[in-house]
């Protein structure tokens, strides 16, 4: 499934806590120096918040994974 498919979603709370959501589930809360840094960073494009927020949940493919082998 790509970010294409299942964008990510964010809401910035008034105690400036960064709740991070994909498929209607929050998948992480950013809090903190973390949060401070990343939120200045969003809303500026659709394709860069989607690529920022896959890189701080961990949901980023970097090209370098292995690939499975078929079974014979």
């Amino acid at each position: 499934m790509s970010i294409e498919d299942d964008p990510f979603d964010y809401q910035v709370t008034k105690s400036r806590v960064l709740i991070i959501r994909r498929g209607g589930r929050a998948v992480m809360e950013l809090g903190g120096k973390k949060a401070a840094a990343l939120i200045p960073k969003l809303g500026r494009s659709d394709e860069a918040d989607q690529q920022l927020l896959a890189r701080v949940t961990g949901n980023y493919r970097r090209g370098n994974e292995k690939q499975t082998q078929k079974p014979r």
